[in-house]
């Protein structure tokens, strides 16, 4: 039974194994599964650090990998490649949330409960015509994750489930690991673990087992880009702090990670990060997945 509804809601795509819930006594390890209180699989990542951003030797070796001009200027958001450490372990989204499961948020009252919502989402949200919310986007496939959500959608979605937008560096650690892999998979683009080079669409959440990251996190270069938490700054790196950062206090344009479908190599590299959507912004390309800290969810 569980494994069929998670064809609905993305929980239980489990290659080679069950999809069981964590033993509340145990201490996780990096990639142990577990199934959150609204019933959707999340991934452990233990504390740790790794190497943040790209070399000016990696991106000149991107660039050169058949990269469109239009990306050129998102090089300066990467530098400088610094140290960082997430001093504490949290549980992760194993796949993009689901438009299913994005169903599940609005028929629980997730537009009109304002405890969802932080305080520059409800003045977002005051400004829309309810009747027309949630937008309605192209891909409604219950498997696929859900796009056309704007970041304050995302943010109060995962304030439903408990959680929150992962950071930048919550997002790129889950990603690459301790060896601060360029994509999920390795240091090598391969076209075939990914949703990126020449699709037309979105596909079902689980569906390149081959592309997971080091926890086990599936999509995490192609399929939809996803929104994180920080603001985009090209100035943060120089003085971020080493341990845990959470971003620029202020900005204009949301960071997106993790590439999209019909993209390209060098979007979907795990140091990228998109640079032009604001919070107010969506279209079928950007959808999200979330965090929860180990006491909660």
């Amino acid at each position: 039974m569980l494994a069929k509804i998670g064809l609905l809601i993305g929980i239980a795509f489990v290659t080679g194994g069950v999809l069981m819930a964590q033993d509340a006594a145990a201490e996780p390890q990096a990639g142990d599964t577990r199934v959150d209180d609204k019933g959707i699989a999340q991934v452990y990542v233990p504390s740790g650090c790794f190497m943040m951003g790209s070399t000016d030797e990696q991106l000149e070796a991107a660039l050169e990998n058949g990269a469109p001009d239009w990306v050129k200027p998102a090089a300066r958001y990467e530098k400088p490649q610094h140290e960082v450490c997430l001093t504490k372990g949290y549980w992760i989204d194993q796949y993009e949330v689901t438009n299913a499961s994005f169903d599940v948020f609005v028929a629980d009252g997730g537009y009109t409960t304002p405890e969802y919502w932080s305080e520059r989402g409800a003045i977002w949200l005051g400004r829309q015509d309810m009747a027309e919310l949630p937008v309605a986007c192209e891909d409604t496939e219950p498997d696929h994750p859900r796009t056309c959500v704007t970041w304050f959608e995302a943010e109060a979605y995962a304030a439903w489930r408990g959680g929150s937008l992962p950071t930048e560096a919550q997002w790129e650690f889950a990603a690459r690991g301790p060896e601060s892999l360029i994509y999920p998979w390795g240091n090598e683009w391969d076209a075939a673990k990914a949703n990126v080079v020449d699709s037309e669409g979105l596909t079902p959440v689980g569906t390149y087992p081959e592309g997971v990251s080091w926890v086990g996190a599936y999509d995490m270069a192609g399929n939809a880009m996803e929104w994180a938490q920080d603001w985009l700054s090209s100035t943060y790196y120089k003085d971020s702090p080493k341990d845990d950062p959470t971003g620029a206090d202020t900005g204009k344009q949301k960071v997106e990670k993790g590439g999209w479908w019909g993209s390209n190599p060098y979007v979907a590299r795990s140091a990228y990060k998109h640079f032009e959507d604001p919070p107010n912004y969506q279209d079928h390309h950007i959808g999200f997945r979330i965090v929860t800290a180990v006491d909660e969810g």
